[in-house]
């Protein structure tokens, strides 16, 4: 599917990238950030226009967490449906779930381009939750718009070499959310120690 959409892109231009956009981010498997690559190389070739490109992708992007926060609060009951099916989609709801509990309006920043797969199922909890709007709006506008310039970024500067820029991409994205992980849980451990000295201390001077 991946080269079929390819090829639609300088036909449709920023319509097939903000279609993408949009589906991706309602859990529908989409090529999206491929697309975006796609289309800052046709870009730099001169064949679509660059404001065309990164409204149609940041548009589609933005749409679709609203329609995705709007499903969660008006029927969240399917994400606890999907949630007993077990699979694939349970592990990412549970993911999801304790990510957003965590860390709120910065779980939405960081599942747009950092923990991309999160993304749609943040935006269902999002609402299902009772997250407040304008700070998962916040969080939508601002993660998306690190997506949408990375990637049309990327597209446009290496132009030549877009599969071999999506797999770096893809491993770049990679080794910065273990880079994140690694450091929340270091800082969880380094509060864990200055908790337990204090209770040492306390327990020393009470003596």
């Amino acid at each position: 599917m991946t080269d079929w959409l390819f090829t639609l892109v300088p036909i449709y231009g920023a319509w097939i990238i903000a279609l993408a956009t949009y589906l991706s981010c309602l859990a529908i498997p989409m090529p999206s950030s491929f697309l975006m690559l796609a289309g800052g190389a046709f870009v730099a070739s001169g064949d679509l226009a660059l404001s065309s490109v990164v409204l149609g992708a940041f548009g589609g992007a933005i749409l679709g967490d609203q329609t995705g926060y709007v499903l969660g609060r008006k029927g969240g009951n399917f994400l606890a449906r999907g949630a007993k099916r077990g699979g694939k989609r349970r592990a990412l709801i549970v993911r999801a779930r304790a990510f957003l509990d965590r860390w709120g309006v910065l779980s939405v920043f960081l599942s747009r381009w950092l923990f991309s797969p999160l993304g749609p199922y943040i935006n269902f909890l999002g609402g299902a939750g009772g997250l407040r709007w304008s700070g998962f709006t916040l969080g939508s506008l601002t993660g998306e718009s690190v997506w949408v310039v990375l990637y049309v970024g990327l597209g446009y500067t290496f132009s030549g070499q877009i599969a071999q820029v999506a797999e770096f991409a893809g491993d770049i994205a990679g080794l910065l959310a273990g880079l994140v992980v690694t450091f929340g849980l270091g800082a969880m451990l380094l509060r864990a120690a200055r908790r337990h000295d204090r209770r040492v201390k306390a327990k020393s001077e009470t003596a």
